[in-house]
């Protein structure tokens, strides 16, 4: 046993040397399960080395402790047979005001009382705020059932699937009118606590976290930023984020001077270049950002070794 983990640990950084070492970032395409074949001319281009896929916790947990894989299995058969790799995102906050994807037991039951709380965000640049639904990870009894959520993916897929990723940090709530214990505090510890059981339950696959803001937090004056990012480099954890929106504002006053810090000392940045993400203009140029300029940013600034990059990429769509 001793000896198969050690073997483990050589791998993992031994891979995570190989992104290290890469000149550019590789690129990955980003969408949601079912998708595969209408964008297979685009998944099997020379330049695409795998797919990033969105589950929500509904779709993998059908009813308590009754889970269905299968969308994850035939999508990693058929990526498999394309030669192409599979990084699955774990969802469990959603931005849409019907998008309530968690299993019914745990919107219904009392001790998880509702399971779900009302979030906004403004997705995207002059784009009106929309609202949404974030998961009670700060609640025990909910983040019990997603770590055991967690805990069954990795038995099943560790080591067969390139990595899994956590969603991305930021949410919003009316804290003043919020019932269910939650805090900025409470809210940052069980997203840590998430991600150290990610790492220890898959032992091979890279563990990736997103990040752009924390509640409360601006310009790192909770030390959340500071204290991930620290985690993260001590434990072989990947992070990265889903908008490379160069020298944006808000970000540089949390995530991406981390990032700036912290390349070359992570195992894996991988970051997501996803629908809203495109809607940002270049403040010189007045137009959208273009591939170049996403990629050089990515590269030379934040240390991205993968992007994940939206379908609708005017790059991958021909113009």
């Amino acid at each position: 046993m001793k000896r198969r983990l050690t073997m483990t640990v050589l791998g993992l950084m031994f891979s995570g040397l190989q992104f290290l070492m890469a000149q550019t970032p590789q690129n990955y395409i980003y969408t949601s399960s079912g998708d595969l074949k209408s964008i297979e001319k685009m998944i099997t281009r020379k330049d695409i080395g795998g797919v990033q896929i969105v589950y929500n916790w509904r779709a993998l947990e059908t009813s308590k402790d009754v889970y269905d894989f299968s969308r994850i299995e035939s999508d990693l058969k058929y990526l498999t047979s394309l030669d192409r790799k599979l990084f699955i995102q774990l969802q469990d906050r959603f931005f849409e005001p019907e998008a309530r994807y968690i299993p019914d037991y745990i919107l219904n039951e009392k001790e998880y009382t509702g399971g779900l709380v009302p979030q906004y965000d403004n997705p995207g640049e002059n784009k009106p705020i929309g609202n949404g639904w974030v998961t009670q990870q700060w609640n025990p009894a909910v983040q019990k059932r997603y770590q055991k959520l967690i805990e069954a993916l990795a038995e099943k897929f560790d080591g067969k699937i390139q990595g899994i990723n956590l969603p991305e940090t930021s949410i919003d709530i009316d804290m003043k009118r919020d019932k269910t214990g939650f805090s900025c505090d409470r809210y940052f510890q069980a997203e840590l606590d998430n991600l150290k059981l990610a790492r220890n339950a898959f032992k091979t696959s890279y563990v990736l976290q997103y990040v752009n803001f924390f509640p409360c937090e601006w310009d790192n004056d909770h030390h959340y930023m500071s204290r991930l990012f620290e985690l993260a480099a001590k434990n072989n954890i990947g992070l990265g984020g889903p908008d490379i929106v160069p020298n944006k504002n808000g970000q540089m006053k949390n995530s991406y001077p981390f990032f700036n810090q912290y390349k070359g000392k992570l195992p894996l940045v991988a970051m997501a270049v996803q629908e809203p993400t495109l809607t940002y203009t270049n403040p010189k140029t007045k137009k959208p950002f273009t591939k170049e300029e996403f990629v050089e940013y990515a590269e030379h600034y934040l240390g991205v070794n993968i992007i994940f990059w939206s379908v609708e990429s005017p790059w991958l769509r021909g113009s």
